[in-house]
């Protein structure tokens, strides 16, 4: 498929353009929307091919006997990230933000903490709090434009009531790709406070070259507390499927986590099992490996536009598509530069402070799209902080 297809989503109940006007005042009529994070992209032939399918047949009843859709969870974990996983310990949630939800609910009290190295995905905040639990924020260290995690810091600031700790990796918004050894720091530190340690890792699939993604499931001492997210959506652009899976090797938690979905009536949709069925399949990984290496020239023609803009930098992706900007450097408060992206650039973005503390100086740029679509949110760019050049 062309990557450079310009796909007209208005008026199709997406959120990402039929929402923006009202949530950030930028027409979708003449404004570029890089704010949710979804592609532009249609996804490989072989998830078409599997709705099509469904659609040919025209019952669209319940779903049954789910051994294939295991089997190829099983299949790409092992074959892309090296994983070997019991495909019994596979929960299929709707979507990853349940997923966090349902183990905040299953591994959690009301008032107990839950940890969060900040900045980070901001539906973690979301539901942590609307769940009655207590929000602790762990700034991390933005070390010239990297972000670093001090444990020193984070041990000082435990106060015992905490119970989980809730990991991005590869990291929302920051795109790093944490190293061995800072996983085995983070392991380390949910042993030391005895926390369940849920690692978000839905972004896995779309790591840049130069880069390789450890599961957090390859470090070892830490089975009895490990709470694996992964997921299709991200990685084949099919969001709207809200599916989502949730791996759980030790059996205490394992039992603990299906309690609360059997007590909760939760089972998945068929379209997403279907869609992810087909999307991990060699076809499938072909496509990524083509998705991939257009985000990175996506990647490099976006911050090489916006580092040329004085007082801004794009903070350097080892992974996802979410490019992550520092307004710092101009000086300007956060409503100042706010207005100048959204009614000067016309470009609906993220909005730093939503992703906790560490956040208050950046917006959020989804850099999925056709290579145009990037230089054109360069060009505006540069247009709007043109007095700074």
């Amino acid at each position: 498929m062309s990557f450079d297809e310009t796909i007209d989503r208005r008026g199709t109940h997406c959120v990402k353009w039929d929402a923006m006007e009202a949530l950030y005042g930028v027409s979708p009529d003449d404004g570029l929307a890089m704010w949710v994070a979804d592609m532009e992209f249609r996804p490989p032939q072989c998830v078409q091919d599997a709705v099509k399918a469904m659609y040919d047949h025209g019952v669209y009843g319940y779903f049954g006997d789910d051994s294939k859709y295991r089997a190829a969870i099983q299949w790409w974990m092992e074959t892309r990230h090296g994983w070997s996983m019991d495909p019994a310990s596979i929960f299929t949630t709707h979507g990853l933000v349940n997923g966090t939800a349902m183990c905040v609910d299953a591994f959690t009290n009301p008032g107990e903490g839950v940890v969060l190295f900040t900045p980070v995905y901001h539906a973690f905040a979301r539901v942590i709090r609307a769940a009655g639990r207590e929000l602790v924020e762990m700034e991390m260290v933005n070390n010239n434009g990297r972000y670093e995690l001090d444990f020193e810091a984070y041990d000082a600031a435990m106060t015992g009531r905490e119970t989980m700790l809730v990991l991005c990796s590869p990291h929302n918004p920051g795109g790093r790709v944490w190293s061995r050894g800072e996983l085995q720091a983070i392991a380390a530190f949910a042993k030391r406070h005895d926390l369940v340690l849920v690692s978000d890792e839905i972004h896995h699939d779309l790591v840049f070259p130069g880069h390789k993604h450890i599961p957090m499931a390859h470090i070892p001492g830490i089975e009895d507390r490990l709470v694996m997210m992964t997921a299709t959506t991200k990685t084949f652009n099919i969001a709207g499927s809200h599916s989502g899976n949730v791996i759980i090797a030790d059996p205490d938690l394992r039992a603990r986590f299906a309690a609360r979905m059997a007590a909760l009536g939760l089972s998945p949709n068929s379209f997403g099992l279907f869609m992810a069925t087909a999307a991990y399949s060699p076809e499938g990984a072909a496509w990524v490996d083509e998705l991939v290496a257009y985000l990175d020239g996506n990647r490099q023609l976006f911050d090489a536009g916006i580092n040329a803009i004085p007082g801004l930098h794009s903070m350097n992706l080892e992974s996802t598509y979410l490019a992550w900007v520092d307004f710092s450097g101009t000086g300007m408060p956060m409503k100042e530069f706010t207005n100048r992206v959204q009614s000067g650039a016309k470009i609906a973005v993220n909005h730093g402070p939503t992703f906790g503390k560490g956040g208050e100086d950046f917006l959020r740029f989804n850099i999925a799209a056709p290579r145009t679509q990037v230089q054109e949110a360069v060009d505006r760019m540069q247009k709007a902080f043109g007095d700074l050049q």
